[in-house]
């Protein structure tokens, strides 16, 4: 029996002292790595040696303007009835008119879009029982590479049942609007060039050259012209004047210049 009690002590030591020397081995393990970690934190990197000693940093804004080589002009058709049914019916009867009357004049169909379309009890009935009368309108987008071409375009789209023109929108295609941001940008930079000569000056400074640049923000300026309602136009037989703007375009430019003791 004490023999017994005797072994049975000895291995309850045993096992005591070898999950002891696991937990040493366990918390050795984590002060290590903390160590570790530490260490690495506290390493520098090498990024910040490409940064300037100084700089001047400048936005600033140009803008180039240019006469307008394309055109929209907004145009609808309008018609009432006692059913919506109806007034569909004269919708599409007018689209077809003034689709055939466009493109025989000589503009592609592409070039005659729907912008909005919209079929609806009236206001002015809604209300009352009695009596029900519905109102619609289809809205088209007309682009025109031909700006001079305005006028006769709208009286065209009038001839043809047109009952609105809403908007005339004149503005630079693709390739013209590339040319006149790209001198934009040139008198962005100038100004740029000057703003922080300036700065340096009052900095006592100098400046050396170009660290970064980017633009900030761009944008064209259509000209708008005038809407009128083209029902209420003069003399049946003469023909629509409508003047133009030159469209301008802005942009911004952020400029990062180094910069040395004078």
């Amino acid at each position: 029996m004490s023999t017994a009690a005797y072994t049975s002590s000895g291995s309850e030591r045993s096992r005591m002292n070898r999950r002891l020397t696991a937990l040493i081995g366990i918390a050795a393990l984590v002060a290590l790595a903390g160590c570790t970690g530490f260490a690495g934190t506290a390493t520098p990197t090498g990024g910040d040696e490409a940064q300037l000693e100084r700089s001047i940093e400048v936005t600033a804004a140009g803008e180039a303007t240019s006469a307008p080589d394309r055109a929209t002009l907004r145009v609808g058709v309008t018609a009432t009835g006692d059913d919506a049914a109806a007034v569909r019916d004269e919708l599409a009867a007018g689209e077809e008119e003034l689709r055939t009357a466009l493109t025989d004049w000589g503009l592609d169909d592409d070039a005659i879009r729907t912008e909005r379309y919209d079929v609806r009890e009236s206001y002015e009935t809604r209300d009352d029982p009695n009596r029900t009368r519905y109102e619609g309108v289809h809205q088209y987008a007309i682009e025109l590479d031909d700006v001079d071409a305005v006028g006769e375009v709208i009286d065209v789209a009038i001839d043809a049942g047109a009952d609105e023109v809403q908007r005339i929108e004149f503005g630079l295609s693709e390739e013209t609007e590339r040319e006149v941001r790209e001198e934009a940008i040139a008198t962005a930079m100038s100004n740029a060039d000057d703003d922080a000569a300036a700065l340096a000056n009052a900095s006592d400074l100098e400046v050396d050259g170009v660290y970064e640049v980017s633009t900030t923000q761009s944008g064209s300026r259509p000209f708008i012209a005038e809407s009128f309602d083209a029902a209420a136009g003069g003399d049946a037989g003469a023909s629509t004047a409508v003047e133009s703007g030159d469209v301008s375009v802005r942009v911004s430019v952020n400029v990062v210049y180094e910069a040395t003791p004078a």
